[in-house]
């Protein structure tokens, strides 16, 4: 475009009476602007006359080199285009809200004999039930791991099923009654799928009267075993309820709070489904300086639920800026009515608040933040385009020399940094020596078995320090357990192993990432491997130490207990021996040099890296 003075009047008389869409455009051509009008011609002139005070909309209209619109038959319908084209452009002059993943929902199947439970996110295609939506992958893994421990229905993806000729670890820690190998009937796995089911419909009142039945049934045929079986469900689920149930409410809504802070926004989302508080989701908005709350909440509504699936009610904290018309759009959009309330009152009135505790809370921590960790993990989420702020890092490294006493260790992060309060070793045993996959393999299944018994929690982000072998280690791993929706990463060195060079493979997509060496997310996946290495090698050596100390003249090939006695007789120790050189040894009576060579590795070895 030119740099031609632009004149509005002659196109503002052009424009019609009628609802639309109307996209201010800068000198490049850039849209600037998305805004919607019940008559296009009035609401286009506002912006250019003299007594427009308010100084953000004086400096968006300095920038108008251009204006394009397009009429619709309604203002709902023109609030749905809208919408459309601010996702499409993101005007920097518009509320702009970075969330363009889908929903993720709980996929129970429908066609197979022993049906699967598993995580969901994408169209929905296939045939079967979705339960949700969920705010988070983190509330679909929580409600799932939930309902192995009570309902031990399969989660595992179809093929690994169909070919296995003995149980998996789930059935091993008792979380699934391993139907792959018809440990279990058709009917006992359909009355679990039965319960799962009341259980995500927010029926588990009623699923518990019918296991106490059960219960009492076991118990008098003298059935024990299985009446203390129930028994553990029941308290289980007992736990599970208190924990999730909301006081009083029977059907689906949500709960949008909006606290605006020192120039900063967040919204926070609860969702409440059947009942049940399936958790929550933090949001900070990019919008212009001196947006009203009403119209933050306004606009983040229309970006969040249009083209989404919406509850039949929403609960804010502040009146929305055209109420109507927003209710008339997602009713529009979702095909049933949707109702927006703010002046509510008991215990509807305590979520709200809740909901505005905790968005103050996220925006005074992301403040606290902002300039150090936080800074970082908000790079890592772009440079992985990771579903949401990651709140705990895991990373695992592999150490030995030359496959005696590997170790693996665990790291872990979050917004704060390290928490070394849950950093964890692993000696690894019964492997090939120097097998880093094996070794890697067996790590991480000791890890997360122990999370999926609830033995803690599972990582937004599993990082391994290699390759595309770890990841796929890590991937298998995960799938036999039946771990979905955690992000995998390798970070390996470049070609000359300097730091600034490394290649980061991830899981999802199959691509391969390289970072800037002054990228923040880079730095921040630097330390963490570092961390993971450093805890390793500290394991490993001590590990070797002790091993040494009590058997490592033992273990040395050609070294038989008389040598040894001569040898320690004549160093006068181990420690001694230990710092000796080849010569020093070969001089040793007995001792040969390729001996000698042997007890110095031994002590010397290097550590693979």
């Amino acid at each position: 475009m030119t740099d031609t003075p632009f004149y509005p009047q002659p196109l503002v008389r052009a424009l019609p009476e009628q609802p639309g869409v109307y996209r201010m455009l800068d000198q490049d051509g850039a849209v600037i602007y998305v805004g919607k009008a019940r008559k296009l011609r009035r609401r286009v002139a506002s912006y250019f006359t003299k007594s427009v005070r308010n100084p953000r909309t004086r400096a968006m209209v300095a920038q108008v080199a251009d204006i394009s619109f397009t009429v619709t038959h309604t203002e709902a319908e023109a609030l749905i285009l809208e919408n459309n084209l601010i996702k499409e452009h993101n005007p920097r002059y518009n509320v702009l809200l970075r969330d363009d993943k889908s929903y993720p929902f709980i996929f129970l199947s429908a066609t197979q004999t022993f049906p699967r439970l598993g995580f969901h996110r994408g169209a929905r295609r296939q045939e079967g039930r979705y339960f949700g939506p969920f705010p988070s992958a983190g509330a679909v893994r929580e409600t799932l791991s939930h309902l192995q421990k009570v309902f031990p229905v399969r989660q595992c993806e179809d093929t690994f099923f169909a070919n296995r000729s003995r149980p998996c670890l789930q059935y091993q820690i008792k979380r699934c009654t391993a139907p792959c190998v018809g440990y279990i009937s058709p009917e006992e796995y359909a009355r679990d799928v039965e319960h799962a089911v009341m259980f995500l419909e927010g029926k588990s009142g009623e699923v518990i009267d019918r296991l106490v039945t059960q219960m009492e049934a076991a118990s008098e045929a003298l059935d024990f075993e299985q009446a203390a079986r129930l028994r553990d469900r029941i308290s289980t689920l007992r736990r599970i309820q208190e924990k999730q149930a909301i006081t009083g409410e029977k059907g689906d809504l949500d709960v949008v709070a909006c606290v605006q802070e020192e120039g900063s926004v967040c919204v926070q989302v609860f969702v409440i489904r059947h009942g049940q508080n399936l958790g929550n989701k933090t949001f900070f908005p990019k919008a212009p300086d001196e947006t009203e709350p009403g119209e933050v909440l306004s606009a983040f509504i229309a970006r969040y639920y249009l083209g989404r699936e919406t509850p039949r009610e929403l609960l804010v904290n502040t009146a929305v800026a055209e109420e109507s018309l927003l209710e008339e759009a997602l009713s529009q959009d979702a095909g049933h009515a949707v109702d927006i309330r703010h002046n509510v009152r008991s215990e509807r009135r305590r979520w709200v608040e809740m909901a505005v505790t905790n968005a103050r809370t996220a925006l005074r921590t992301r403040a606290a933040r902002h300039a150090g960790q936080g800074r970082r993990m908000e790079a890592l989420q772009q440079a992985l385009d990771l579903d949401a702020l990651p709140e705990r890092l895991e990373c695992f490294d592999i150490s030995h020399t030359r496959g005696e006493a590997t170790v693996a260790s665990c790291v872990v992060f979050d917004r704060e940094g390290p928490v070394k309060s849950d950093y964890r070793r692993f000696n690894i045993t019964d492997i090939e020596p120097g097998d880093d996959y094996a070794a890697m393999r067996q790590a991480l299944e000791r890890r997360y078995t122990r999370l999926k018994r609830g033995e803690g929690v599972l990582p937004d982000l599993l990082i391994t320090d290699g390759g595309p072998g770890q990841v796929r280690q890590a991937m298998e791993v995960l799938e036999e357990l039946q771990v979905d929706g955690v992000p995998i990463v390798g970070i390996s060195k470049g070609p000359d192993r300097r730091p600034g060079e490394e290649k980061l493979f991830v899981a999802d997509t199959g691509e391969t990432v390289i970072l800037p060496a002054d990228s923040a997310a880079l730095h921040l996946l630097q330390q963490i491997r570092d961390e993971a290495h450093r805890f390793a090698i500290t394991g490993h050596r001590n590990r070797r130490s002790k091993s040494r100390r009590s058997s490592s003249l033992e273990d040395i090939p050609g070294l038989g207990p008389k040598r040894r006695q001569t040898i320690l007789k004549q160093f006068g120790g181990l420690k001694a021996v230990s710092r000796a050189g080849i010569d020093d040894l070969a001089r040793v009576p007995g001792i040969s040099r390729e001996l000698a060579q042997r007890i110095y590795d031994t002590f010397h070895g290097d550590r693979k890296d």
